[in-house]
């Protein structure tokens, strides 16, 4: 079955080449939005020459002319994500005065995101305000409340859940194919989805094998991953003790949301924030020390944590800080499962960090992007998740009158599709079962499925008719 792409008829104007605006940039155009983006700094604009299939001008943000030869009322979406708060919301203003319907903008007040400012997101014309820092801590907090040791999230309005966990030499899933385990395993619901190993991240077919260290990505109904879990060694926390390196926005903003529900330690360098902090945190312990020396980790009591962060501004000691920090904790006591969490800024480290021993990377700009591309894309699917340390999205999709999909059982699906996109799950007659080559989507059925980031605009097409 051969399937024919389509561009979608959208236009969206990007105000800002930075981090958010130019990962945007690449993917909506990838997805065949037509993307102008709007720019002053002419590095920022070679740099994206040649990388982003985007209409890019050279100008000020603020200035009507560029908005004019933007062709600004025909824009169907406003992303403001400059690094300046103040342009970002005017822009909301004037891109209202041209008449476009929804504006996006980057803000790090969080009086506007709580509703404790003046002026409300409706007397600004902001349809969406993306907090990048605020984004990151909100994961982080997640990640450390979850129940289990392993990221679990849940998709299929909570009746399936997708959990990430690594394999050991020990694993009873290790050195199989996938064919293997769910013969050896056939009276278990669930499905492997993705497996991120070295820097790639790989859809599996049936011949593929799982190795030790590798990070897989698993879906199940509840009873299955709480057997899956069992089978797997994996022990739920009964308390999380946290510790946090750096006391910027995203550290302190961590401690402070996490408040009495856990015990929480805050490394600061600086002396002057570390007393500042002390005062502003107050159910923090804040130690003031260089937080990437062994002796001060220990000293701070490193061997008791349950879960280390590094929120600094310097990925390399983000990345190298978690490695010591969870080699420290296991010569301590191996049969820990104390988890890291590292925020990284550069992209090509979120795959490697998962596969050279940390648990999860964070990047804040990808967290505010994808929070943006949920947003534009939402009236199109039900739901779109990302999994730290998978290049990947999981989607649920409602199958509709016509869809592609339909027109033939998966395993006649184009062969393009083959190791790009996986569909792991259908929901039928009141029940989710699990998706294997003679499945047949119909209309009425919904449908889990994975595929590569920046294979997002494919996968919509098999679900469009």
């Amino acid at each position: 079955m051969n399937i024919k792409t389509k561009q979608t008829s959208e236009n969206i104007l990007i105000l800002g080449l930075g981090g958010v605006g130019f990962y945007l940039a690449k993917r909506l155009a990838h997805d065949g939005y037509a993307v102008t983006v709007i720019e002053q700094d002419n590095i920022k604009i070679r740099h994206a020459d040649g990388a982003i299939d985007a209409r890019i001008l050279q100008g000020d943000a603020m200035s009507i002319d560029c908005w004019k030869e933007a062709n600004a009322k025909d824009i169907d979406y406003l992303i403001a994500v400059t690094d300046n708060d103040a342009v970002n919301i005017l822009s909301s203003i004037i891109g209202d005065r041209f008449g476009i319907p929804r504006k996006i903008a980057r803000v790090r007040s969080l009086e506007l995101c709580t509703g404790a400012s003046v002026l409300n997101m409706e007397d600004l014309k902001i349809d969406l305000i993306i907090h990048p820092e605020e984004l990151a801590a909100q994961e982080i907090v997640r990640l450390v409340k979850r129940t289990a040791g392993n990221e679990i999230i849940e998709i299929g309005e909570g009746k399936m859940q997708v959990m990430a966990t690594r394999i050991h030499e020990s694993s009873p899933l290790a050195n199989k194919t996938l064919t293997e385990i769910s013969k050896e395993y056939r009276d278990m619901f669930f499905r492997v989805l993705a497996i991120a190993r070295d820097t790639k991240t790989i859809i599996p077919g049936g011949n593929n094998f799982i190795k030790p260290n590798d990070q897989v990505l698993v879906m199940a109904n509840k009873p299955a991953l709480v057997q899956l879990m069992e089978l797997t060694g994996i022990k739920r926390h009964s308390r999380h003790r946290v510790m946090i390196l750096g006391g910027g926005l995203i550290g302190s903003r961590v401690a402070q949301l996490l408040g009495n529900s856990v015990r929480v330690k805050l490394i600061e360098r600086n002396d002057y924030d570390a007393k500042e902090l002390s005062f502003f945190l107050e159910h923090t312990e804040v130690l003031h020390g260089d937080g990437s020396d062994a002796e001060t980790l220990e000293t701070a009591g490193l061997a008791d944590i349950d879960t280390f962060i590094t929120a600094t501004q310097d990925d390399e000691a983000n990345v190298m800080t978690s490695l010591l920090a969870k080699n420290l904790i296991n010569k301590k006591n191996p049969s820990s499962q104390a988890k890291t969490i590292a925020m990284v800024n550069k992209e090509e480290y979120l795959v490697l960090s998962s596969t050279i021993g940390l648990d999860i990377a964070l990047n804040k700009k990808i967290l505010a992007g994808n929070e943006i591309i949920k947003y534009i894309r939402r009236g199109k699917m039900l739901s779109v998740a990302h999994l730290h340390g998978f290049d990947m999205d999981i989607v649920e999709f409602s199958v509709t009158k016509g869809s592609q999909i339909c027109k033939a059982p998966l395993n006649k699906l184009d062969s393009f599709y083959y190791g790009k996109i996986l569909i792991g799950a259908i929901y039928r007659d009141g029940n989710w079962r699990i998706a294997v080559g003679d499945t047949h989507l119909k209309e009425g059925d919904k449908a889990i499925a994975v595929c590569g980031s920046m294979m997002l605009k494919d996968l919509q097409q098999l679900f469009s008719d």
